[in-house]
């Protein structure tokens, strides 16, 4: 089946991040009072949406918890600190671009009669400022965008890509294309049963990384993608 529409994380896919999300992170863990937690680990839970993502590492590093409310209270801390940092960072941060050739891909999707919809773990509050400093919120070449707190449970969970088929009108998911920078986007592209699932390495995971979760393929370039649509 030829594909119809394509589905783009947002951060280190089609939007520059040096690093900047997992360092806020770590700051968030810090001012909770857990200092020692690993970058790596940090990248390992990308993708997910940020709540879900703060949980696995409060599991990790402070699995001592006494009660279920003391792990609740301790999540939901963390997670607005992250919250409030990251709005701030994307409302100020002057060097926020699209990645390389984004635009372009997004255009040339159209010209083809591709929708183009964007999806991301972040809240819909985090979003909202990346879209508006890039003039993505009103540009005619995205059709859709949908954020890990309007659906029941984020990624790898296939309900944003449901959400955003059944917005666009696209009513088989072989003719839906995903494209992502981490291991939960691609593992949401297999659960969603997408048509093409591709992995980019422009953000948090190295081609070696990437291919372990089996995408159709990976790039190194949102310039190479077209080739690989039609």
């Amino acid at each position: 089946m030829s594909i119809e529409l394509v589905v783009f994380d947002i951060a280190g896919t089609t939007v520059t991040d040096n690093g900047n999300i997992n360092e806020v992170f770590r700051r968030a863990f810090a001012n909770a009072g857990i200092n020692n937690v690993d970058p790596s680990d940090v990248d390992d839970v990308m993708g997910y949406r940020k709540q879900d993502a703060i949980e696995i590492l409060v599991a990790k590093y402070i699995p001592a918890l006494e009660n279920d409310k003391a792990v609740i209270d301790t999540i939901d801390a963390i997670h607005e600190d992250f919250n409030n940092q990251l709005i701030e960072y994307y409302e100020t941060f002057e060097d926020l671009l699209p990645l390389p050739f984004a635009e372009k891909v997004f255009k040339e999707l159209h010209n083809h009669k591709i929708k183009v919809a964007l999806n991301t773990g972040f809240t819909r509050a985090i979003t909202t400022p990346i879209l508006k400093r890039l003039g993505w919120d009103t540009a005619t070449f995205i059709d859709s965008v949908i954020c890990s707190d309007e659906v029941s449970q984020g990624r790898p969970y296939p309900f944003m890509i449901e959400n955003l088929r059944q917005k666009l009108n696209i009513n088989y998911a072989e003719k839906v294309a995903k494209v992502g920078d981490t291991r939960i986007d691609i593992q949401e592209g297999h659960n969603a049963g997408c048509g093409i699932v591709v992995g980019i390495t422009t953000g948090a995971y190295t081609k070696e990384e990437l291919v372990k979760y089996r995408p159709d393929y990976v790039i190194h370039s949102l310039e190479i993608l077209p080739s690989l649509i039609y």
